[in-house]
Parts: structure tokens; C-alpha cells; sequence
């Protein structure tokens, strides 16, 4: 804590990167290593500043008097938890998540556990979970045991009693329905405030926490809005006549309570942000990018103000709902003296008079800096990665090319630093999904990390890949083992025909949906990549539906079969583990014993496969290892292991 304390003192005006520094080895440590600091934020009144550290791998919640930056205190659990997700709830008090880890899962794992703090460490109180104080005859009301999963509704900061929260109760349904309770900050007594109308409901509060709006839907494309009283009562479906809207997701209440603001889709293509009048249920676009949908709606925590959209077709932009409003104007010079960085103000005062913003890029991991509106200051407090210099790192680029059927695909190119752009050799990565994540342009450990040994990195969003609009997402269903592939291969083709990469000397890995993709785009092309590396990744697609916790949810086999199908033929046509006789690639496959995502059945399958084919591989088996790699010392175990094999195969 110490270490970077020393430098709250240093003030700013502009913040430049140099360019193109000598590239050197860097250590691999240096890239498998976590992020010191995340989740800076500001109390409601401004007096303190928190902050989530890793001093010793597990998370840890510090809270610093925003004068002298000394540290007033430090909450931490023991053995194998650590502290989650939190929020500022009054000007004193804390509200914050449990979460537990789990051997070596790749995120930690959250049970619905919430407790209280105030800033100096007083009144600790377990408020939420399912291990609450029993009532033993007591005419106290204790916080009882609650059994469901609760996040934090609204922290109703003019109250400094009470919160919202919102559960979902574990029940014998997968899909249950959600509820509102209203949390008492100290004793944890609670009153249910309202339950969902429909399943798995999402819910907005108003300007002042009244819970009056929700929306769900039954079939993950269309979506039902209810409404009801600022007193409560009963839920109202909202009529919109014969406008279809999916995708609908709430933000905030206008400044009058008469409309609210929503992203969604019509006809399944990307998201706007539109306006909804409750009264005359006009639907009014505010903002619609062409082609992709809204990165983050930025609404302010305390004022509940909705500011910006922040979106991003190639590199990230920003459009504002008044464009002289003091947090646009001071978004907007932010950017302007932080240039070539994105920047997020990630928590304000109740007066918004100070502020926490992060800015990063594609070579900055991200520094934190406060606004002292009133002094016109920016104060640097500290990096993510202070280790890492951003002049050492890699640039990535957007790039766009047209598929072999027409569609247009997005992608992100990382270069190696000092190189002539020309014959470099090459590893795709496809990221994991492969319905609803998408790449985005910012600091990458991974490619950094190939980028720093001299490889270009290739990432795509192939079809499927959300953030586009439902048409692009759907068009990937049951396309899995064909076009969603035949879009990666055609960058590949894309950047040969551009002669940035030699055609020679390339190889492809993918963790999860990637390590599906490396394995089976190296099938279809034999001859294209000289090595394929999977992790934790699917290879039998019969067996997803038996194995796996998609597989053991009602939910989770309706969307194997919208997603894949239940052809078995076409099923294992489509599998890497059926088809090892039209692969030439050596193989590197890496799977943890533990994961539930990708069960070891998968990997099993594959190995299986290749050993009766004869075919080169390595298996790289963690017994304890869940479906990714959470600690610094696996990730740097991870990576010795990828390069080796990326030495052997490629010239480099």
C-alpha cells in the first residue's frame, strides 16, 4: 500500500505515450500477473476513497481519507474467500459481496452474500445470505437466512438506513421469479417490495428508489415491459401497440419520472437508446450506432443521470444526451487531455463536484486519476499494471474485411513493435462464446504477451458474436462447425492478401468456444495453420448435451438445441473429436480436472481421438483447475507451456 501512496502526491495536466520504444523481452510474469487495483470509487460525500487490492492474490477492500490518503481501513476475509462487488450505500457505509475460491477456478464464485462496513471498520453486519441468524425466541428482527443469489438494486443514498436489493431465489426452477427487498443497512431486517410479474424479471427504481418498472422475456428475443405506481400495487403490461422491441434492458428514469431510458432491438438488428414516455408509450430514438449495439450506458450512481453512450464498431466513442451538461463537457476535455486513451468516469460525489476516472488503451492497462472540478485538477493515484509501460506494448488495430457470403466482420490486429508490418508470423485467437461475447479494442494480456515474443495476433467477431444485433448473433446457430469458422479463416485470408502475415508460419488457440474454433478451423483448413492449441475447450458436441452445467438446466438444453441442433450426424460432423483424419496441425490441448463448463469428458474425447489417429499432441492436464486460470502462478505455468509450443511449430 505503501508503494503507491508516494505518488497520490504527483498532479497532471497531460498524459502522452511514447511511441514505438525498443522492444525487449519482457518477463512472463510480467503479463500473468493480476491487475494491483480495481473498483476505485469515491463515498457520496466525497471524504473517502475505496479501492479492491491484491496484495496477496485475493482481493481485499481498502478505504483511504481522500485528503491524506491514510488508510482509515481494510476489510479482508480469511481462508478461501475474498471481497467481491461493492458499494458505497451512505456517506459512512459500505455494502459488499462474498465471494469464495475455488481451486483454480477462472472467477471466483459468488453464493448471494452481502455485509456491511462502515469507513473507519465499525458495525460490521452479515445482511444478506443464506447463512443469517436463526430467530431463536428473541423479539429482536435479526437478519434470517435468505436463500437466493441478491445483487444490490439501488443503494438509496438518501436514506442512510436502507437499500434495495433484488434476489433470485434458489428454487427447483432455474428461471425464478426475481424480488425486491428493501434492507435495513444495520440489522439486516428486510421487506419484500415487490416480486417480478414474469421470470427472471430485471427491475428500474426512480429518483427516489421506487421500484415501478420491469421487464423479462420468455424466449430471449422479444421482451414484455410492466409498470406500476410509485406507492406499488399491482403490475401493468405496458402496451406498445404493434412496435415489437427485443433486447430491451432498462437504464434510468428522465429527470421529470414520466419516461424512462432503455436500449433494444428492432427486427433483431443492433440496440439504440431510446426514450420511453410511460403516459403516451412513445417509443423516441435518442442514439442508434450503425451496425453495433451500445458498449455501456453510463448513468451516474448518485444522481442516477444518464450522460453517455459509450459504444464500439472499431475503436470506442462516445455520444451524449446534452452535450453541455457538466459531465459531458468534462468527458469530453478529459478525453481531449488524456488523448489517445479511453476514458470512463467511474464514480462522482452526490455533488459531482469530484470524480474517479480510468484511462486506458490498447497499450495502457489503465491508470487511475481523480477531478477536482472546483480546483480544475487532475490527481494520478495509481496504475492497474505499474509494472507494465505502455510505450513497451503492442498497438491493436481494428480491422474489417468482408466474408466469402457477404457479411461484414469486425476484428482487432495486434503488431509487434518495430516491425516492418510485413511476413510476420501469426496466431489467431478466437475468443469463447461463442453467442454473446464479443473482442474489443484495449490492453490484452495474452496477445500482449505473443505481441512482446514478435507474433502478430488475429482476433475476430465472427458471426454469432453478440453486441452486432440478434440477426448477426443468430446467424451463427448451427453454423458453428461451417460459416462461423469459414469468417475466421477468411481474416486470415484478409490479412495473407494484405501481406502482413506470412502465410507460412501460422498457428491458432482459443480458450473455451476458442479452443472449439482453433481445433476445428484447423480441420477445415489443414494446411493453413501449422499448430492448434485448445483450452478448456468443446470438441464433442454430442456430449454437450450430457456433461456440463449448461447441460444440467432446463434452459441450458433449450439453448444447445436453438444453438446446435440435435442432428447427430451433422453434430459430429461438426466435432473436432469425430474428424482427426482431415487434421494435419500438432495439437497442444490444456483442461483443468474441474471444469464444470467444459467437463474433462470433453478434453477426454480428444485425446481419445488423437491417440487411435496417431496424431502429435500434448495434454496438459490441471487436476484442480476449473474452466479458465485465476491465479497468477497458473497463468505464468499457462504461458510457458503455449510458448514452448508456439517455438517448436513456428519461426520466429
Amino acid at each position: 500500500m505503501k508503494k503507491w501512496l508516494l505518488v497520490l502526491i504527483f498532479f497532471i495536466a497531460q498524459f502522452s505515450v511514447s511511441s514505438y520504444a525498443s522492444t525487449k523481452s519482457l518477463s512472463i510474469e510480467s503479463f500473468s500477473k493480476s491487475s494491483e487495483y480495481s473498483q476505485v470509487k469515491l463515498s457520496p460525500d466525497g471524504r473517502y476513497i475505496s479501492v479492491i487490492s491484491k496484495p496477496e492474490g485475493k482481493s481485499i477492500l481498502v478505504i483511504l481519507n481522500a485528503k491524506n490518503f491514510q488508510v482509515s481501513h481494510a476489510v479482508r476475509f480469511p481462508d478461501n474467500a475474498q471481497v467481491g462487488a461493492y458499494s458505497w450505500v451512505s456517506d459512512e457505509r459500505i455494502v459488499l459481496q462474498k465471494e469464495y475460491l475455488k481451486g483454480w477456478q477462472d472467477h471466483p464464485q459468488y453464493h448471494g452474500e452481502l455485509f456491511a462496513v462502515n469507513a473507519d471498520g465499525s458495525r460490521v453486519k452479515y445482511l444478506v445470505g443464506y447463512q443469517g441468524e436463526m430467530q431463536t425466541g428473541s423479539r429482536l428482527k435479526k437478519a434470517t437466512p435468505l436463500y437466493g443469489t441478491s445483487y444490490l438494486l439501488d443503494p438509496l443514498v438518501f436514506d442512510e438506513r436502507k437499500m434495495l436489493i433484488v434476489t433470485y431465489p434458489w428454487s427447483s426452477s432455474s428461471e425464478p421469479f426475481t424480488v425486491v427487498y428493501e434492507v435495513d443497512l444495520f440489522s439486516g431486517h428486510r421487506r419484500k417490495v415487490a416480486r417480478s410479474p414474469s421470470r427472471m424479471a430485471q427491475f428500474l427504481t426512480d429518483h427516489k428508489g421506487n421500484v415501478r418498472i420491469a421487464v423479462s422475456t420468455d424466449d430471449y428475443i422479444s421482451s414484455t415491459i410492466y409498470t406500476r405506481g410509485k406507492s406499488g400495487g399491482e403490475w401493468q403490461e405496458l402496451d406498445l401497440g404493434s412496435l415489437v422491441y427485443g433486447d430491451v434492458q432498462l437504464h434510468a428514469f428522465d429527470s421529470t419520472g414520466s419516461s424512462i431510458y432503455v436500449t433494444a432491438s428492432v427486427s433483431g438488428e443492433a440496440a439504440g437508446l431510446y426514450k420511453l414516455n410511460l403516459k403516451t408509450k412513445a417509443m423516441e430514438l435518442i442514439h442508434k450506432e450503425e451496425g453495433v449495439s451500445p458498449k455501456k450506458i453510463w448513468v451516474d450512481e448518485t444522481s442516477k443521470e444518464l450522460f453517455a453512450i459509450e459504444s464500439e464498431l472499431n475503436y470506442p466513442t462516445y455520444a451524449f444526451i446534452d452535450s453541455e451538461s457538466k459531465k459531458s463537457v468534462r468527458l469530453k476535455s478529459l478525453l481531449a487531455a488524456l488523448e489517445g486513451n479511453q476514458v470512463q468516469l467511474v464514480s462522482s460525489t452526490e455533488d459531482g463536484n469530484t470524480n474517479i476516472i480510468i484511462a486506458s488503451s490498447d497499450r495502457n492497462p489503465g491508470d487511475y486519476y481523480m477531478f477536482n472540478a472546483q480546483a480544475n485538477k487532475l490527481r494520478y493515484l495509481f496504475s492497474a499494471r505499474s509494472w507494465l509501460k505502455p510505450e513497451l506494448m503492442a498497438e491493436t488495430r481494428p480491422i474489417s474485411y468482408t466474408s466469402r457470403d457477404g457479411l461484414t466482420i469486425h476484428g482487432y490486429l495486434t503488431l509487434p513493435n518495430n516491425t516492418t508490418e510485413k511476413n510476420l508470423p501469426l496466431v489467431v485467437m478466437p475468443h469463447g462464446g461463442p453467442h454473446g461475447p464479443r473482442d474489443w479494442w484495449g490492453f490484452d494480456p495474452d496477445a500482449q504477451l505473443l505481441a512482446n515474443r514478435g507474433m502478430a495476433v488475429l482476433k475476430v467477431n465472427f458471426r454469432g458474436s453478440g453486441g452486432f444485433g440478434r440477426n448477426f448473433e443468430h446467424a451463427g446457430h448451427r453454423k458453428w462447425g461451417a460459416e462461423i469458422q469459414y469468417d475466421i479463416i477468411d481474416g486470415v485470408k484478409h490479412l495473407i492478401e494484405q501481406g502482413t502475415v506470412d502465410k507460412n508460419n501460422m498457428c491458432i488457440m482459443g480458450a473455451s468456444f476458442g479452443g472449439y474454433s482453433a481445433l476445428q478451423s484447423a480441420i477445415i483448413e489443414p494446411d493453413m495453420f501449422k499448430c492448434a492449441i485448445g483450452v478448456v475447450g468443446v470438441y464433442d458436441l454430442p456430449l454437450m448435451f450430457d456433461e456440463g452445467d449448461v447441460a444440467e438446466r432446463e434452459s441450458g438444453q433449450r439453448y444447445l438445441k436453438n444453438v446446435l441442433g440435435t442432428d447427430e450426424t451433422q453434430l459430429k460432423a461438426f466435432s473436432p473429436s469425430y474428424n482427426i483424419d482431415k487434421l494435419k496441425a500438432p495439437v497442444l490441448i490444456v483442461h483443468g480436472g474441474e471444469d464444470e463448463r467444459a467437463p474433462i469428458e470433453q478434453a477426454e474425447s480428444l485425446v481419445a481421438a488423437l491417440k487411435k489417429a496417431n496424431h502429435p499432441y500434448v495434454y496438459e492436464l490441471l487436476e484442480d483447475e476449473g474452466h479458465g486460470f485465476y491465479k497468477p502462478e497458473h497463468r505464468t505455468r499457462y504461458y510457458k507451456q503455449v510458448l514452448a509450443f508456439l517455438d517448436q511449430h513456428l519461426t520466429l
